[in-house]
């Protein structure tokens, strides 16, 4: 199907970084949050990031502006109503995202494909919550989504081929590389990634070596431009426990036991976001 206006649920990071691929894709985006100050700051954020490649000769600023006024923060799921394609990024909580879906359910058209940004919990879940699961797929963008090239396409059993082909396109027209993969806990990247990050914390919680060893270790013999501390912190370690945990539900393999993870989540010690994580920023 043809896509001309994009609908984003979720005014943090990740969904204004998307936000923001669309509308420097040409399309028109309605970026729906709870409050209109959020919603605002979203599209502020976006202002601001574009300015970043005006500066840098990277952009025009006539472009710039045009991507900021294809833009329209909005509190009303309403205005989604006329969006071909629905993208949630809001908090990585499978209830949230389920009531979340059934209110779209009800205010979207048949034909309109509902996407998650979710980067591990179990899609089909969220596509049963509606009356149109084979209309529901995943479209995991990854942070900074302005800036990283790939997008996960992700099929429950209920997805469509229509509905699958369409959230590939609209990866390519935002100027990203898709690929196609199963409705599995992680999916691609994550189900590869994370039991390394938890791993790291393994040995650092033994004692192995520091974590700045452990991270120069792995910059220098591996060639990762971050360590995989640094890059929990960049991650937020809340957000790498929640993927940690629901990998850990799935296969119940040891490898995604996030003991040391869990305390400093308790503990408030949540990486960037917190200014202390492993590292203090």
């Amino acid at each position: 199907m043809d896509i001309e206006r994009v609908g984003i649920c979720g005014s943090g990071i990740m969904g204004a970084g998307v936000a923001e691929v669309a509308a420097r894709a040409g399309y028109e985006v309605v970026l729906r949050s709870r409050t209109l100050a959020a919603a605002e700051g979203a599209v502020a954020a976006i202002g601001k990031s574009v300015s970043r490649q005006v500066e840098k000769g990277r952009m025009q600023k006539e472009e710039a502006d045009e991507v900021v006024a294809r833009v329209r923060p909005s509190t009303n799921l309403h205005e989604l109503s006329h969006c071909q394609l629905v993208l949630e990024s809001v908090i990585e909580d499978l209830p949230t995202k389920k009531e979340l879906f059934e209110e779209l359910d009800l205010v979207t058209d048949d034909d309109t494909v509902l996407a998650s940004n979710t980067s591990t919990l179990p899609l089909v879940e969220m596509a049963m919550a509606t009356k149109k699961p084979d209309r529901v797929v995943g479209v995991h963008f990854f942070n900074p989504a302005a800036v990283m090239a790939l997008v996960e396409v992700v099929e429950a059993i209920t997805t469509s081929e229509d509905t699958v082909q369409t959230a590939l396109e609209f990866a390519k027209q935002c100027g990203k590389q898709p690929v196609r993969v199963k409705d599995r806990a992680g999916f691609i990247v994550n189900a590869l990634l994370f039991p390394y990050l938890n791993n790291a914390v393994r040995l650092l919680e033994n004692g192995t070596a520091s974590k700045e060893d452990v991270d120069a270790a792995m910059k220098a013999g591996c060639g990762f431009p971050m360590g995989p501390l640094e890059l929990l912190d960049l991650v937020g370690l809340d957000t790498s426990l929640a993927i940690i945990e629901a990998l850990y539900a799935e296969f119940g393999d040891p490898h995604y036991v996030p003991q040391p993870l869990r305390r400093m989540v308790a503990a408030g010690q949540l990486g960037r976001k917190t200014k202390s994580g492993f590292y203090t920023y």
